[in-house]
Protein backbone atom coordinates (compact mmCIF):
# COMPACT_ATOMS: atom_id res chain seq x y z
CA UNK A 1 0.00 0.00 0.00
CA UNK A 2 1.24 3.62 -0.76
CA UNK A 3 -0.61 7.46 0.38
CA UNK A 4 -0.82 9.88 -1.81
CA UNK A 5 -1.08 12.59 0.87
CA UNK A 6 -1.32 12.26 4.82
CA UNK A 7 -3.92 14.03 7.28
CA UNK A 8 -3.40 15.18 10.51
CA UNK A 9 -7.33 15.77 11.64
CA UNK A 10 -9.30 16.39 15.33
CA UNK A 11 -10.31 19.02 17.47
CA UNK A 12 -9.40 22.58 17.48
CA UNK A 13 -6.60 22.82 20.29
CA UNK A 14 -5.19 18.96 19.66
CA UNK A 15 -1.77 19.75 18.91
CA UNK A 16 -2.41 19.27 14.82
CA UNK A 17 -0.23 21.78 13.38
CA UNK A 18 2.73 20.59 15.73
CA UNK A 19 2.71 17.37 14.73
CA UNK A 20 2.27 18.55 11.08
CA UNK A 21 5.76 20.49 11.13
CA UNK A 22 7.34 17.15 13.30
CA UNK A 23 6.00 15.09 10.30
CA UNK A 24 7.20 17.16 7.66
CA UNK A 25 10.89 16.95 9.22
CA UNK A 26 10.60 13.25 9.72
CA UNK A 27 9.01 12.15 6.08
CA UNK A 28 10.15 15.40 3.67
CA UNK A 29 7.18 16.92 3.35
CA UNK A 30 5.39 20.02 3.03
CA UNK A 31 1.85 21.03 4.82
CA UNK A 32 -0.83 21.69 3.28
CA UNK A 33 -3.35 23.99 5.00
CA UNK A 34 -7.05 22.61 5.76
CA UNK A 35 -8.52 25.15 8.29
CA UNK A 36 -10.87 27.36 6.46
CA UNK A 37 -10.08 30.19 8.81
CA UNK A 38 -6.35 30.17 8.05
CA UNK A 39 -6.79 30.94 4.74
CA UNK A 40 -7.80 34.23 5.34
CA UNK A 41 -4.92 36.86 5.41
CA UNK A 42 -4.52 38.83 8.93
CA UNK A 43 -6.56 36.34 10.70
CA UNK A 44 -3.30 34.86 12.86
CA UNK A 45 -4.20 35.77 16.58
CA UNK A 46 -7.55 33.85 16.45
CA UNK A 47 -7.23 30.79 14.47
CA UNK A 48 -3.61 29.52 15.98
CA UNK A 49 -1.65 30.18 12.60
CA UNK A 50 1.97 28.75 13.29
CA UNK A 51 5.04 32.04 12.29
CA UNK A 52 7.36 31.61 11.08
CA UNK A 53 9.25 30.77 13.55
CA UNK A 54 7.17 27.80 14.57
CA UNK A 55 6.92 26.48 11.38
CA UNK A 56 10.95 25.31 11.57
CA UNK A 57 11.79 26.00 7.74
CA UNK A 58 8.27 23.33 6.38
CA UNK A 59 6.72 24.68 3.94
CA UNK A 60 3.36 25.79 4.17
CA UNK A 61 0.78 25.77 1.64
CA UNK A 62 -2.65 27.53 1.57
CA UNK A 63 -2.02 30.25 4.03
CA UNK A 64 -3.42 34.41 4.10
CA UNK A 65 -4.73 33.48 0.22
CA UNK A 66 -8.17 35.59 0.66
CA UNK A 67 -9.24 38.76 1.91
CA UNK A 68 -11.55 38.81 5.16
CA UNK A 69 -14.02 40.32 3.28
CA UNK A 70 -14.84 37.69 1.19
CA UNK A 71 -16.93 34.20 1.62
CA UNK A 72 -15.49 30.94 1.79
CA UNK A 73 -15.81 28.65 -1.39
CA UNK A 74 -14.99 25.26 -0.38
CA UNK A 75 -14.77 24.07 -4.20
CA UNK A 76 -12.24 26.82 -4.96
CA UNK A 77 -10.19 25.52 -2.05
CA UNK A 78 -10.72 22.28 -4.00
CA UNK A 79 -9.00 22.90 -6.62
CA UNK A 80 -6.63 25.18 -5.16
CA UNK A 81 -5.54 22.10 -2.45
CA UNK A 82 -5.52 19.11 -4.94
CA UNK A 83 -3.07 21.12 -6.73
CA UNK A 84 -0.53 21.84 -4.36
CA UNK A 85 -0.40 18.69 -3.43
CA UNK A 86 0.23 17.64 -6.89
CA UNK A 87 2.85 20.29 -7.39
CA UNK A 88 4.35 18.52 -3.85
CA UNK A 89 4.00 15.37 -4.69
CA UNK A 90 5.69 16.23 -8.20
CA UNK A 91 9.00 17.44 -5.87
CA UNK A 92 9.51 14.25 -4.59
CA UNK A 93 7.78 15.93 -0.99
CA UNK A 94 5.55 14.22 0.97
CA UNK A 95 1.80 16.51 1.23
CA UNK A 96 -0.07 16.56 4.95
CA UNK A 97 -3.01 17.96 5.11
CA UNK A 98 -3.58 19.81 8.31
CA UNK A 99 -6.92 20.91 9.76
CA UNK A 100 -9.97 20.64 11.62
CA UNK A 101 -12.03 21.51 8.93
CA UNK A 102 -14.14 18.62 7.78
CA UNK A 103 -15.42 19.09 4.82
CA UNK A 104 -12.41 20.81 3.67
CA UNK A 105 -10.68 17.83 3.99
CA UNK A 106 -13.29 15.73 2.73
CA UNK A 107 -13.17 18.04 -0.82
CA UNK A 108 -9.93 17.16 -0.98
CA UNK A 109 -9.48 13.17 -0.50
CA UNK A 110 -13.14 12.31 -1.71
CA UNK A 111 -15.06 12.64 -4.64
CA UNK A 112 -17.65 15.51 -3.59
CA UNK A 113 -18.90 17.91 -6.17
CA UNK A 114 -20.61 20.98 -5.97
CA UNK A 115 -23.15 22.76 -7.59
CA UNK A 116 -21.95 26.53 -9.07
CA UNK A 117 -22.62 29.68 -7.70
CA UNK A 118 -24.87 32.69 -8.56
CA UNK A 119 -23.30 36.12 -6.85
CA UNK A 120 -25.78 38.20 -7.58
CA UNK A 121 -28.66 35.77 -6.77
CA UNK A 122 -27.21 34.75 -3.42
CA UNK A 123 -27.09 38.65 -2.28
CA UNK A 124 -30.58 38.74 -3.50
CA UNK A 125 -31.00 35.70 -0.89
CA UNK A 126 -29.85 36.61 2.12
CA UNK A 127 -31.25 40.48 1.68
CA UNK A 128 -34.76 38.60 1.87
CA UNK A 129 -33.33 36.54 4.92
CA UNK A 130 -32.11 40.15 6.79
CA UNK A 131 -35.82 41.46 5.72
CA UNK A 132 -37.83 38.39 6.84
CA UNK A 133 -36.15 35.82 8.62
CA UNK A 134 -34.66 32.03 7.95
CA UNK A 135 -37.71 30.85 8.48
CA UNK A 136 -39.92 32.89 5.74
CA UNK A 137 -36.81 31.25 3.12
CA UNK A 138 -37.45 28.03 4.66
CA UNK A 139 -40.95 27.57 4.03
CA UNK A 140 -39.71 28.71 0.24
CA UNK A 141 -37.53 26.05 -0.13
CA UNK A 142 -39.68 23.34 1.70
CA UNK A 143 -41.67 24.40 -1.42
CA UNK A 144 -39.51 23.68 -3.85
CA UNK A 145 -37.30 21.06 -2.52
CA UNK A 146 -38.88 19.40 0.55
CA UNK A 147 -36.51 17.11 1.48
CA UNK A 148 -33.59 19.73 1.57
CA UNK A 149 -36.22 21.71 3.56
CA UNK A 150 -36.59 18.62 6.08
CA UNK A 151 -32.93 18.31 6.49
CA UNK A 152 -32.11 21.97 7.22
CA UNK A 153 -32.97 23.52 10.61
CA UNK A 154 -35.24 26.77 9.57
CA UNK A 155 -32.69 28.63 12.00
CA UNK A 156 -29.89 27.85 10.08
CA UNK A 157 -30.14 30.44 7.77
CA UNK A 158 -26.39 30.18 5.40
CA UNK A 159 -27.94 26.40 4.46
CA UNK A 160 -31.36 28.15 3.81
CA UNK A 161 -29.98 30.51 1.66
CA UNK A 162 -27.64 27.81 0.14
CA UNK A 163 -29.90 25.29 -0.74
CA UNK A 164 -32.19 27.83 -2.15
CA UNK A 165 -29.51 29.18 -4.31
CA UNK A 166 -28.77 25.78 -6.08
CA UNK A 167 -32.47 25.07 -6.21
CA UNK A 168 -33.44 28.13 -8.19
CA UNK A 169 -29.95 27.74 -10.12
CA UNK A 170 -30.77 24.34 -11.04
CA UNK A 171 -33.74 23.39 -11.04
CA UNK A 172 -33.10 20.41 -9.04
CA UNK A 173 -32.82 19.60 -5.59
CA UNK A 174 -30.06 20.33 -3.10
CA UNK A 175 -27.88 17.35 -1.57
CA UNK A 176 -28.63 18.05 2.06
CA UNK A 177 -26.40 15.19 3.19
CA UNK A 178 -23.01 14.18 2.30
CA UNK A 179 -22.55 10.94 -0.16
CA UNK A 180 -20.62 8.12 1.48
CA UNK A 181 -16.80 8.43 1.35
CA UNK A 182 -15.21 7.95 -2.34
CA UNK A 183 -12.10 8.32 -1.71
CA UNK A 184 -9.37 9.85 -4.94
CA UNK A 185 -6.57 10.08 -3.19
CA UNK A 186 -4.87 7.33 -0.78
CA UNK A 187 -4.76 8.90 2.47
CA UNK A 188 -3.55 8.15 5.84
CA UNK A 189 -5.45 10.17 8.40
CA UNK A 190 -4.10 10.33 12.03
CA UNK A 191 -7.00 11.97 14.25
CA UNK A 192 -5.41 13.41 17.35
CA UNK A 193 -7.80 12.80 20.62
CA UNK A 194 -7.48 14.33 24.12
CA UNK A 195 -9.46 13.84 27.29
CA UNK A 196 -12.56 16.44 27.07
CA UNK A 197 -11.94 17.54 30.43
CA UNK A 198 -8.78 18.11 29.11
CA UNK A 199 -9.40 19.86 26.34
CA UNK A 200 -12.05 22.12 27.86
CA UNK A 201 -8.88 23.37 30.35
CA UNK A 202 -6.43 23.93 27.08
CA UNK A 203 -9.15 25.72 25.10
CA UNK A 204 -9.88 27.86 28.06
CA UNK A 205 -6.39 28.61 28.61
CA UNK A 206 -6.03 29.03 24.77
CA UNK A 207 -8.98 31.76 24.83
CA UNK A 208 -7.30 33.83 27.65
CA UNK A 209 -4.02 34.04 25.79
CA UNK A 210 -5.63 35.04 22.43
CA UNK A 211 -7.09 37.61 24.52
CA UNK A 212 -3.88 38.94 25.59
CA UNK A 213 -1.79 38.74 22.79
CA UNK A 214 -4.04 40.79 21.56
CA UNK A 215 -7.54 39.56 19.85
CA UNK A 216 -8.87 43.01 20.10
CA UNK A 217 -6.64 44.45 18.20
CA UNK A 218 -6.09 41.99 15.42
CA UNK A 219 -10.24 42.38 14.40
CA UNK A 220 -9.70 45.90 14.69
CA UNK A 221 -7.17 45.45 12.12
CA UNK A 222 -9.56 43.93 9.63
CA UNK A 223 -10.84 46.31 7.03
CA UNK A 224 -14.25 44.41 6.15
CA UNK A 225 -14.72 41.36 8.86
CA UNK A 226 -17.74 42.91 10.55
CA UNK A 227 -19.65 42.34 6.88
CA UNK A 228 -17.86 39.33 6.19
CA UNK A 229 -20.70 36.51 5.53
CA UNK A 230 -17.64 33.98 6.56
CA UNK A 231 -14.74 35.08 8.27
CA UNK A 232 -16.88 37.51 10.87
CA UNK A 233 -18.12 34.07 12.01
CA UNK A 234 -15.18 32.44 13.10
CA UNK A 235 -14.41 31.64 17.03
CA UNK A 236 -12.97 34.94 18.89
CA UNK A 237 -13.58 37.35 16.32
CA UNK A 238 -17.52 37.00 16.28
CA UNK A 239 -17.51 37.42 20.04
CA UNK A 240 -14.56 40.52 19.86
CA UNK A 241 -16.84 41.93 17.58
CA UNK A 242 -20.14 41.29 19.78
CA UNK A 243 -17.67 43.73 22.72
CA UNK A 244 -16.86 46.30 19.83
CA UNK A 245 -20.22 46.39 18.82
CA UNK A 246 -21.11 47.39 22.65
CA UNK A 247 -22.61 44.04 22.57
CA UNK A 248 -21.55 42.87 26.25
CA UNK A 249 -18.01 43.80 28.14
CA UNK A 250 -14.63 42.22 27.35
CA UNK A 251 -15.06 39.13 30.12
CA UNK A 252 -18.10 38.29 28.19
CA UNK A 253 -16.04 38.47 25.21
CA UNK A 254 -13.47 36.12 26.65
CA UNK A 255 -16.10 33.75 28.03
CA UNK A 256 -18.28 33.61 25.13
CA UNK A 257 -15.22 32.25 23.05
CA UNK A 258 -14.11 29.87 25.48
CA UNK A 259 -18.04 28.31 25.39
CA UNK A 260 -18.14 28.79 21.61
CA UNK A 261 -14.41 26.69 20.91
CA UNK A 262 -15.82 23.86 23.24
CA UNK A 263 -18.85 23.35 21.35
CA UNK A 264 -17.09 23.71 17.70
CA UNK A 265 -14.61 21.34 19.33
CA UNK A 266 -17.41 18.49 20.46
CA UNK A 267 -18.88 19.14 16.62
CA UNK A 268 -15.15 18.42 15.07
CA UNK A 269 -14.60 15.14 16.95
CA UNK A 270 -18.25 13.89 16.25
CA UNK A 271 -17.21 14.85 12.33
CA UNK A 272 -14.20 12.70 12.53
CA UNK A 273 -15.47 9.95 14.36
CA UNK A 274 -17.89 9.10 11.88
CA UNK A 275 -15.15 8.37 9.75
CA UNK A 276 -13.99 4.80 10.26
CA UNK A 277 -10.79 5.50 8.13
CA UNK A 278 -8.85 7.64 11.53
CA UNK A 279 -6.11 6.42 13.06
CA UNK A 280 -6.66 8.01 16.82
CA UNK A 281 -3.66 8.46 18.34
CA UNK A 282 -3.29 10.10 22.14
CA UNK A 283 -2.10 13.67 21.71
CA UNK A 284 -0.29 13.78 24.97
CA UNK A 285 1.89 10.20 24.29
CA UNK A 286 5.45 11.71 23.97
CA UNK A 287 6.17 8.81 21.09
CA UNK A 288 3.11 10.18 19.25
CA UNK A 289 5.46 11.85 16.26
CA UNK A 290 7.57 8.30 16.78
CA UNK A 291 4.79 6.40 16.27
CA UNK A 292 2.71 8.28 13.65
CA UNK A 293 6.04 8.11 11.72
CA UNK A 294 5.47 4.64 12.01
CA UNK A 295 2.11 4.20 10.77
CA UNK A 296 2.99 6.81 7.36
CA UNK A 297 6.08 3.96 7.20
CA UNK A 298 3.70 0.72 7.28
CA UNK A 299 1.21 3.08 4.83
CA UNK A 300 3.81 2.97 2.67
CA UNK A 301 6.26 6.68 3.07
CA UNK A 302 9.36 6.28 3.30
CA UNK A 303 11.90 8.47 5.53
CA UNK A 304 14.12 9.00 3.35
CA UNK A 305 12.13 10.12 0.17
CA UNK A 306 14.30 11.34 -3.16
CA UNK A 307 14.61 14.97 -3.13
CA UNK A 308 14.45 16.89 -6.51
CA UNK A 309 17.27 17.72 -7.69
CA UNK A 310 18.86 21.10 -8.11
CA UNK A 311 19.89 22.78 -11.69
CA UNK A 312 23.79 21.74 -10.35
CA UNK A 313 22.70 17.82 -9.59
CA UNK A 314 23.06 17.86 -6.00
CA UNK A 315 19.86 17.55 -3.80
CA UNK A 316 18.07 20.77 -2.75
CA UNK A 317 19.41 20.27 0.70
Amino acid sequence: MTVDVVAVVGATGTGKSELGVGLAQALDGEVINADSMQLYRGMDIGTAKLNQVERRGVPHHLLDIWNVDRAANVAEYQKLARAAIAETAARGRLPILVGGSGLYLRAVIDDLQFPGTNPQLRLELQQECDRLGSEALHARLAAIDPAAAAAILPSNARRVIRALEVGLMSGGPFRATLPAPRPVLAALTIGLEVPRAVLNARLADRADAMFERGLVGEVESLEGLAGSPTASRALGYRQVLDFLAGRGDLSQAVADTVTATRKFARRQVSWFRRDKSVRWLDAADPRLLTMTVALAQTAGVRSDRQRPKSPSGQSDD
